[in-house]
């Protein structure tokens, strides 16, 4: 119980409420991680105390924008490279109404979400393994989504690239970055352009309680993407747009 009371102080420091039940799924997520990590390379972060503050609110860092409307908890969320399951897992544990899509190139990793999945009895959420240049081609996934969230390592070309095609018109994509941006967001206004989006704002903050520092870079989808984008695999990350 004091694990679950640690994350249910920290996330009420930055302005989130859990219940017993939300702090317990973290408890077991946290578990899960280190348990898995000792087996295969899924984070460097293994101390339990760092895993709830780089991991889990960092993840949920877009919760807690107070201009973030509250309807948003209720749509289609797609996670590009996902990863570990950050920051898709992590909000869906928040707010159980989303719908979520978990999309990884790393099929071990697939196995670990799946797990996860189970383990903490998420409903309305699924792990695909795919390459986002394949998987964005589909008609079942192409442009399906309200919400795209990736906090992958990427220059913000190549995520536009890879994530705007999956939202629908008047959607949003939401990348999570590292610190100052502003020459991040200069080198990526074409690309954004090209794809159908408009830079909306950037959100800046420390992680609550630390000296973390983060952008959360809003792109809204103003017109459809043409079809010949995203690039065949492999492109969009040696020639971005």
């Amino acid at each position: 119980m004091e694990r679950e009371q640690k994350i249910k102080d920290r996330f009420q420091f930055a302005g989130l409420e859990l219940t017993d039940h939300q702090a317990a799924q973290f408890v077991q997520y946290a578990d899960l991680l280190t348990e898995w990590n000792s087996v295969m390379n899924l984070t460097g972060i293994t101390d339990f105390d760092e895993i709830v503050e780089k991991h889990f609110l960092d993840s949920a860092a877009i919760a807690f924008l107070k201009n973030v409307s509250r309807e948003t908890w209720n749509r289609n969320l797609i996670d590009v490279g996902t990863g570990a399951g950050f920051p898709g897992i992590p909000l869906k544990i928040l707010f159980p109404n989303l719908k979520v899509t978990l999309l990884d190139s790393l099929n071990k990793r697939i196995n670990f979400l799946n797990e996860v999945i189970r383990v903490l009895d998420l409903k309305q959420i699924k792990a695909i393994h795919g390459r986002a240049e394949d998987f964005a081609k589909l008609p079942v996934q192409r442009e399906q989504y309200e919400l795209c969230v990736s906090r992958a390592v990427a220059n913000l070309s190549t995520l536009t690239e890879y994530c705007l095609p999956f939202i629908r018109k008047g959607g949003w994509f939401v990348a999570y970055k590292s610190g100052e941006v502003e020459e991040e967001l200069q080198t990526a206004a074409k690309a954004v352009k090209i794809l159908g989006g408009t830079i909306d704002r950037t959100e800046k903050f420390l992680l609550p309680g630390s000296d973390i520092g983060r952008s959360l870079i809003f792109i809204k989808k103003v017109e459809t993407t043409p079809k010949k984008y995203p690039r065949k695999a492999g492109v969009p990350s040696k020639q971005p747009l």
